[in-house]
């Protein structure tokens, strides 16, 4: 995919640049629809089949909005997502709230807006106990430990702090009804960012397979299963994206050999992706401002890792593009790089370029999810500005660029006095 042209021209770029200087994180509105309709027509064949943005990962509400939009509901983490989702009119069991170490302020606030309750542990069940009303439907995470093993970005599931074990699901079900809650779901998230559809459907035969489990052991029947949000985008070059028609239908098959026989279909299929449906419309844009040479030849941009730490952070490949260059000769090894005071501030290491040129344009690939969402301010770095395009060359920003008046909004500089003469003596 990262040999396609990009879905823009300079020209959009110069005029965006009029008003927001770079760096910016740049999305293609029509590419992030399409994808949530091709997912969507992927599992057509189940009815009730919802895919659940999970907002953490582009957590900007114009984008949530547009997910709602096309049909999908919010898979939220925390109080600021939630009422992200409340101010947006998107509620009831259109939101998941799938959190960990989670407080009763939070579930009041998820129970206030109707949402699915997905529990990461029964432990959770007395504080459930305390909210009226009781959720409508109430949900468990499972943590398959030694039965599965995840990939890089999710780890060994024993080491994982998410989910619960099999005999600790069974009681929490259990426990739940006994309470006279009567509507339940169930989830997993085994794998991150994957490729391969044998991962993606393991996790599907697994959590078919417990469903069928669960009741034969308390006679419940989950209403629906969330198989998490695990497809992944293909960041490197020569990697193939995942086939969504292959993957809903190898998912049908399982529900017909497992879920039908087991006597608990209908059930509703449910998914949690964020990356799948942002990362790849999503656009880092930056400009080239220093270059040096020492035991390295270095390519500095004004974006940092502030603006997309997955390279620092993980390791994680971005490929980049610089503008008018694409058809030149990628004979320069380099270290793209940002200036915060960390050595780790590189977008890339090691990597073959075209020649660069102060000015330059580059465009950092894949940086529409787990980007803006992931940002911080060290070094007094602000947050850039986010803006939204389409296909007809229109352009909008859906949100601004930080100032200094941000940065230093929650201090009160009135109540700070400089001391010198304080200073001397002390010294």
């Amino acid at each position: 995919m990262h040999y396609q042209p990009l879905p823009f021209d300079r020209d959009l770029i110069d005029r965006i640049i009029e008003d927001h200087p770079t760096p910016f994180v740049l999305y293609h509105e029509d590419g992030i629809r399409a994808r949530a309709r091709e997912l969507t027509d992927a599992f057509a064949w189940n009815e009730g089949f919802q895919q659940y943005f999970a907002v953490k990962a582009t957590p900007n509400p114009h984008i949530v909005a547009m997910m709602a939009e096309e049909g999908g509901g919010a898979d939220c983490s925390s109080v600021a997502e939630l009422i992200t989702c409340e101010r947006l009119g998107i509620t009831g069991q259109d939101v998941m709230f799938t959190s960990n170490n989670t407080t009763m302020e939070e579930f009041e606030i998820a129970n206030k807006l109707g949402a699915i309750i997905n529990l990461d542990t029964p432990h959770h069940v007395d504080q459930i106990a305390q909210l009226s009303p009781l959720p409508e439907m109430v949900s468990f995470r499972f943590n398959p430990g030694p039965e599965r093993q995840g990939n890089v970005i999710i780890g060994d599931p024993k080491e994982a702090k998410f989910g619960s074990t099999r005999e600790q699901l069974i009681d929490g079900y259990r426990r739940c009804a006994e309470l006279g809650i009567s509507r339940f779901g169930l989830h997993a998230m085994v794998v991150s960012n994957e490729l391969n559809i044998e991962a993606l459907l393991q996790t599907a035969e697994m959590l078919f397979e417990l469903a069928a489990e669960i009741h034969r052991e308390t006679g419940i029947s989950v209403e629906c299963i969330n198989l998490g949000g695990g497809i992944g985008v293909p960041y490197q070059p020569g990697q193939e994206p995942v086939d969504l028609p292959a993957f809903g239908d190898g998912v049908r098959k399982l529900y017909e050999s497992i879920l039908v026989p087991a006597g608990i279909a209908p059930v509703r299929i449910l998914m949690e992706n964020g990356r799948a449906m942002t990362g790849p419309f999503g656009y880092l844009i930056t400009k080239v401002i220093n270059q040096k040479s020492s035991y390295k030849d270095y390519v500095g941009v004004d974006a940092c890792m502030s603006n997309l730490m997955r390279p620092g952070m993980y390791g994680a490949y971005h490929h980049i593009t610089v503008m008018g260059k694409e058809d030149q000769p990628a004979d320069r090894t380099v270290d793209i790089v940002g200036s915060l005071c960390e050595n780790n501030d590189k977008f890339a290491i090691d990597r073959k370029m075209p020649a660069t040129e102060v000015g330059d344009i580059a465009v950092i690939h894949d940086a529409g999810a787990h980007g803006h969402s992931m940002g911080f301010q060290y070094n007094g770095r602000l947050r850039s500005a986010e803006i939204v395009f389409n296909d007809a060359g229109e352009f909008r920003a859906i949100r601004r660029a930080e100032t200094f008046d941000d940065y230093f909004c929650t201090v009160d500089f009135d109540s700070v006095k400089v001391d010198r003469k304080q200073s001397a003596t002390v010294g």
